[in-house]
């Protein structure tokens, strides 16, 4: 798998959102968000002129055959759809040259640090709903269907061609017995062909279907997370109610005896009812959770042991590592921490430029560079190169 080495400065550039952007065919970010995100699709020729791929075609297959990394290799014949997961080796692939298969690299960011640099140049938008970048190579005619995502989406061009004909879906409605979820009556209103370099941003449930022409086709998706509310509230609860104490024991001195043993107490659904509303004024428990739940690594996430020892200098984020904050708090890879003044704004642009310089970590209290080591012997941080 590769591996790039350490930059030899930690701090990411943030543009100003209302300075214009190429990538965003010269809207500015601000621009960009009042009038397509979450609105409506755009088409931009030449977001990234010149772009390169971050890899080669043979570094993405032996990607996928790491156990590390999620993959899934798609074959479309005309029987029908198949679906593999990976890791695959490179003999399960089928041969370059025979059409309609795609293979499907997910969370490439976690394992190249190009990859990472370059889903920071979308941290226009929150660090709480940027995901991660995959990369899907694809032989002539290749694809994954007409379908639909529930979140944001830029496509970008790596290599080849892509046709992508896209459409506001009213039918949602899938394909039955296939293994992918493909739409039953795809009704595309609009048609493009992309060239390296071009991208494409689509918001939530706008279908879509982009088919290789002529073979050797990378596409890059930069995916945003959208929690679903019912799954979110379950986390939040859980990581809640593992920290909150209430020592009151359910009574009912008043309960008759019953003819009904099995009918539930009215007593205890209220009992209940009382117990979750309490959970949930804990505000500062709530704010606890929720900032540990966006910053949990994913399940195939793990981070190295530093190969040198702790000394205070300039340092970065790992590209692995999750840091978010809020008003009274700091949140890093499932964890939560208490902050204020001095301390709580050297975490904050910790968080933002994903690194600090030399002359920052000099001033940092003897609290926070407690923390910044144990982070540096988790992995989480690393010291910056000379």
């Amino acid at each position: 798998m590769p591996h790039a080495k350490t930059p030899s400065t930690p701090l990411s550039s943030l543009p100003s959102p209302e300075a214009p952007l190429a990538l965003l065919g010269g809207l500015s970010p601000a621009q960009f968000m009042r009038r397509h995100w979450q609105k409506k699709p755009l088409l931009i020729r030449a977001a990234l002129p010149g772009f390169a791929p971050l890899l080669s075609r043979q570094q993405l297959f032996d990607m996928a055959g790491d156990e590390a990394v999620e993959s899934r290799l798609i074959v479309r014949k005309l029987q029908g759809w198949t679906l593999k997961q990976g890791p695959l080796d490179k003999k399960q692939l089928p041969p370059l040259k025979q059409a309609g298969w795609t293979l499907l690299v997910q969370g490439v960011d976690q394992h190249l640090e190009a990859a990472h640099a370059l889903l920071r140049q979308f941290r226009f938008v929150p660090d709480a709903r940027l995901d991660d970048l995959m990369i899907s190579w694809a032989s002539d005619g290749g694809g994954v269907g007409p379908h639909f995502d529930s979140y944001d989406v830029f496509l970008l061009q790596a290599t080849g061609r892509r046709r992508w004909r896209i459409g506001r879906q009213a039918d949602l409605s899938l394909q039955p017995d296939v293994p992918l979820k493909i739409l039953r009556h795809f009704e595309p209103e609009e048609e493009f062909v992309l060239e390296p370099g071009d991208m494409l941003y689509l918001p939530p449930k706008w279908a879509h279907d982009g088919d290789a022409v002529g073979g050797d086709c990378s596409t890059y998706s930069i995916g945003f997370r959208a929690p679903q509310r019912g799954g979110l509230a379950g986390e939040l609860l859980q990581r809640m109610a593992d920290e909150f104490e209430d020592p009151a024991l359910y009574r009912d001195p008043q309960q008759p005896a019953t003819t009904t043993p099995a009918a539930m107490p009215a007593g205890l659904e209220a009992f209940a009812a009382d117990a979750l509303q309490r959970l949930l004024a804990e505000r500062g428990s709530l704010a606890c959770a929720l900032g540990e739940v966006m910053t949990e690594p994913k399940p195939r996430v793990w981070f190295d042991e530093p190969d040198a020892d702790w000394s205070p200098g300039a340092l970065q984020l790992d590209r692995r590592t999750r840091m978010m904050y809020d008003d009274r708090h700091v949140f890093i890879n499932g964890e939560s921490f208490r902050a204020g003044g001095a301390d709580a704004r050297l975490m904050r642009a910790l968080a933002d430029h994903r690194g600090l310089d030399q002359r920052q970590v000099a001033r940092a209290s003897e609290g926070a560079l407690a923390l910044l080591e144990d982070w540096f012997d988790a992995g989480w941080l690393l010291r910056v190169a000379d």
